[in-house]
This record gives structure tokens, C-alpha cells and sequence, in this order.
């Protein structure tokens, strides 16, 4: 079994340096809802450096909030919003050799296309203009507009708790976060086996993110699964 070991970096939160090297995918911030071109650079470099694949990272432009607030725009917003961040960060990668790999919208944006086909559809279309595909959900309206069109990775995440229906349970709610390293490897072993998962995530931001990586991977050797992009 092969599982792709993906963080949120370019987003000022201090980890870069220490996590790409532990990494096999990184999703860089396109610099609406945190960071900006220099960290975008600094972390495209480090990537290239440690032979890490990347995705681009767009989100709402909301500083404030770290692009966790929703919003409401309209499709072509949308489309617009999308394409002009990954567009950025295809000419930062260029310029150190990189080639953008993937797509995958950040915070409320994610969540939004994951069960909002008036969301999920743009994204998608933003999507197949760039020929790129896009990392979500499994089982999402994501999903649904994606895998007959640009292509979709079906991504878990180790350090946060689902809901019965296969969602994300809200950041404002309780239990909403994998604190403890132990029932982070547990639920990333049920996320591969139950739901066939092909990128785990951890969030960059996230104050226990090396120990959680660290831990997934010593687990993934231990258990014969191969960490590959």
C-alpha cells in the first residue's frame, strides 16, 4: 500500500524548514489567506531542495480569519478567484523548476466545494482550465464534479475528526481536533483502509505537526505501507 504525506505550508506558521523534508507533497499558499509571494518562494525552494511535489494552495482572501470564514460569491468569482492565485504560484514554481501538481482549496473554500455543488463546480472548472487536478474529500461534491473532468485525490486528514456522513467536524465545535499522536495513526490506518484515501494531510499549522508526522511515519514503516507522492 502507498499512501502520499501531504502538509499546508507557505503560510508563515514557522514549521516549513522542518516538515518538507518528512513530507512527499506540499500544499503551497497561494498568499490570499496567509502568507505572500516571498513565502510561497521560500517554501517552492524547499521543496525543490528536498524533492517534494506541490499543489497550489488558494483560499478566500481573508487574513483576518486564515480563510476559515464562508463566503458567499458568485460561480464566476469563483472560477476567478481560483485561477488567479494558482496562476501566481505556477510562475513562482517555474522559476525554481518546480510544476504544479495538484490543486487543493484551503479552509472554508474546501469545505464549502466539499458539500456545495454551487462552489464545488467553479473550483472544478478552475480546475480543468489549468489541466490540473484537485485534492478533497472522498465522497464530496468535490469529488463529483472533479473525476469525470480535471481528475480528483481523494485526501484524508490525521489530525482533525469526521462526522458519521464523512465530513469534517467544524473547527468551532468540540472534539473538532486529533490531539493525541497515538489515535492519529488509528484513524489515518481506518482513512486508508475505509475510505481509500491516496493523500493524508496534516495541517501545517497545527503546534504538534512534526510530532504527528513523525509518528505516521515510523507507523507506515512499521506497517509496510510506502510514503510516496
Amino acid at each position: 500500500m502507498n499512501i502520499d504525506l501531504n502538509s499546508d505550508l507557505g503560510e508563515g506558521c514557522g514549521l516549513d524548514a522542518e516538515l518538507m523534508p518528512l513530507l512527499t507533497s506540499a500544499n503551497i499558499s497561494c498568499g490570499f489567506h496567509a502568507g505572500d509571494a516571498a513565502s510561497a518562494h521560500v517554501a517552492l525552494k524547499l521543496a525543490a531542495k528536498h524533492g517534494v511535489k506541490v499543489g497550489a494552495h488558494p483560499g478566500y482572501a481573508d487574513r483576518a480569519n486564515f480563510g476559515r470564514h464562508e463566503q458567499t460569491l458568485s460561480e464566476e468569482a469563483l472560477v476567478e478567484l481560483c485561477l488567479y492565485q494558482v496562476g501566481a504560484l505556477l510562475g513562482l514554481a517555474k522559476a525554481v523548476g518546480l510544476t504544479i501538481r495538484y490543486i487543493k482549496p484551503h479552509g472554508a473554500l474546501y469545505n464549502q466545494a466539499c458539500r456545495d455543488e454551487a462552489v464545488a463546480r467553479p473550483v472544478a472548472r478552475a480546475a480543468e482550465i489549468l489541466q490540473l487536478p484537485v485534492m478533497g474529500l472522498p465522497g464530496s461534491r468535490l469529488a463529483a464534479f472533479c473525476q469525470p473532468g480535471p481528475g480528483f485525490i481523494a485526501e484524508g486528514f490525521a489530525d482533525r475528526r469526521y462526522r458519521p456522513d464523512g465530513s469534517l467536524v467544524p473547527r468551532g465545535e468540540p472534539n473538532a481536533f486529533v490531539q493525541d499522536v497515538e489515535e492519529a495513526v488509528t484513524q489515518a490506518d481506518w482513512l486508508m483502509r475505509e475510505k481509500g484515501i491516496q493523500s493524508l494531510c496534516v495541517h501545517g499549522d497545527n503546534p504538534q505537526a512534526l510530532e504527528f508526522v513523525r509518528a505516521l511515519r515510523t507507523a507506515f514503516a512499521r506497517r509496510g505501507i510506502t510514503i510516496k507522492a
